[in-house]
């Protein structure tokens, strides 16, 4: 036999058992999103677990923790009831600061799930390169962190809407809903700046300042109901560019007033969380392969 002969045999007989690795160029796109969105969600749990490491992090568990997610806002809203008050010679009383604080706390649950979700795949480098799972689950553990932040200070506007002796409507459910699609808004902001975070590291110290410019355009230290008729033109506007205004507007009617919001309302608020939930999350998807090479 020849020496070819008995090599190719010697090939044949040995079990090859090395393990071969081949990298392809990345190509941006949509995965899919079947496939995608089961993957999202057997794998749900292993967000909550982020979620509520990240919470452990910062004692949020704590009492004190708690105490402090509550006393913030709320000292945020006792500052600007007094400026309110000032600028307006006092004419506002107990029901306005009420509503101050349900706008107050609901914008800083928005802007939590925003900061935090820009924060949420820089942030979680290690895990990202060591770890199979769809990306998407980091800005959404940080959205339920944002939400689990949030539901503390619901008790405490209850008193204040006691208090102010507004009164418990049916209709105040329907705050539910609103409460709903400001979550839904909530995802897709945070999957969005989460992905602009990526290739411009600069975007949370620039957060802070649009937070603070957003809140002044929100319904949260003023109500639509209350604007003088010469600015009508200004809110209607706002209310196509701003998405918090019926957002938020919408919620704060309901839960403070116990009013129903009139269909424009309903429409749009539900159009803007949709919309927003759509683009951040597709928007975060086709880019989530390429984040090991950019991190």
């Amino acid at each position: 036999m020849s020496t070819d002969k008995q090599v190719v045999k010697a090939e044949q007989e040995n079990e090859f058992t090395t393990t071969h690795h081949v990298y392809e160029p990345h190509r941006a796109g949509i995965p899919p999103l079947g496939n995608y969105a089961r993957e999202l969600w057997k794998r749900r749990e292993f967000a909550s677990e982020m979620s509520k490491a990240t919470m452990r992090g910062a004692n949020t568990l704590t009492v004190f923790g708690q105490l402090w997610l509550v006393l913030n806002p709320l000292l945020l809203a006792g500052v600007y009831y007094l400026l309110v008050q000032i600028l307006a010679g006092g004419s506002k009383g107990m029901d306005f600061f009420a509503q101050l604080c349900a706008g107050l706390f609901t914008f800083y649950f928005v802007a939590g799930s925003m900061s935090t979700g820009a924060a949420s795949v820089v942030g979680g480098g290690k895990l990202l390169l060591n770890t199979a799972f769809p990306r998407l689950l980091m800005p959404f553990s940080a959205v339920r962190t944002a939400f689990f932040r949030f539901l503390p200070t619901l008790p405490v506007y209850a008193l204040f809407h006691i208090v102010a002796g507004l009164g418990f409507h049916p209709s105040m459910l329907v705050a539910l809903y609103f409460l709903g699609l400001l979550i839904v808004f909530a995802l897709g902001v945070a999957a969005f700046f989460a992905t602009i975070q990526v290739y411009f590291r600069d975007t949370t110290s620039f957060l802070p300042y649009f937070n603070r410019i957003w809140l002044y355009a929100s319904p949260v230290l003023w109500s639509i109901e209350q604007v003088p008729p010469r600015f009508e033109g200004v809110v209607t506007i706002m209310e196509y560019v701003n998405p918090l205004h019926s957002l938020l507007g919408g919620f704060t009617e309901c839960l403070v007033n116990g009013d129903i919001p009139h269909l424009h309302t309903w429409v749009t608020a539900t159009v803007w969380a949709g919309a927003v939930f759509a683009i951040g999350s597709l928007f975060f998807m086709s880019r989530e392969r390429e984040f090991a090479v950019r991190l």
